[in-house]
């Protein structure tokens, strides 16, 4: 049996997320953290502007500088994800009535899944920031009865797009194109690379 190294960090990692999803994901990593809730309040409308990719990724790095700014010389980790549809931006749905709406419009034609990741240090020698944007395209199934279904059970509530592929399955998504970790709230494929990057390191329990 072979030793894995240690993670390379002084302290655990942050992540400031409340997202149980995203804290199971980033645990099968093997990385240490601790969870500090960011206290950055999200804009409720992305400028227009700006692309959903960049909005994404930006608004990672936003939640992430509020944790760091209290917590220096530690990493922190944030991350933010949103789903983009007809060229509207999916949040999260308001009641049933705006959820079914969501998911009638992404109904048979291809959705995007941008999760922006922000990892930040902050020390009296420089902040060393990197902050990308995760990609996966999204296929849902045009079925009304799985979709009355789904919306019966209320596992819509809280999620962008009105709802989590983790629950749904091949229920309603017919197929992905990307990381399906993506989807779920944290992409692990660009997470583990950013990490090696900043030289943390990395230890999978999957």
């Amino acid at each position: 049996m072979i030793d894995h190294p240690p993670p390379t960090i002084a302290a655990p990692l942050i992540l400031a997320s409340a997202s149980p999803r995203r804290r199971e994901l980033l645990s099968a990593m093997g990385v240490p953290f601790e969870v500090v809730v960011s206290p950055y309040r999200e804009p409720e409308r992305k400028p227009p502007i700006v692309p959903p990719h960049q909005w994404a990724a930006a608004v990672a790095n936003f939640k992430a500088r509020a944790v760091a700014a209290t917590h220096p010389r530690r990493w922190v980790l944030a991350a933010d994800t949103l789903v983009s549809c007809r060229g509207e931006i999916l949040n999260k749905a308001s009641d049933m009535a705006d959820a079914r709406r969501m998911l009638e419009l992404q109904a048979g034609v291809p959705s995007d899944v941008f999760t922006g990741v922000a990892l930040l240090r902050a020390s009296e020698a420089g902040d060393y920031v990197d902050f990308r944007t995760a990609r996966t395209v999204v296929w849902m199934r045009d079925d009304r009865a799985l979709r009355e279904a789904y919306l019966a059970s209320g596992d819509w509530e809280g999620k962008a797009g009105a709802y989590g592929i983790q629950d749904v399955g091949d229920r309603l998504v017919e197929r992905i194109e990307g990381e399906f970790s993506n989807v779920v709230g944290l992409p692990i494929g660009l997470v583990r690379s950013m990490f090696l990057r900043a030289g943390i390191g990395v230890c999978d329990r999957r």
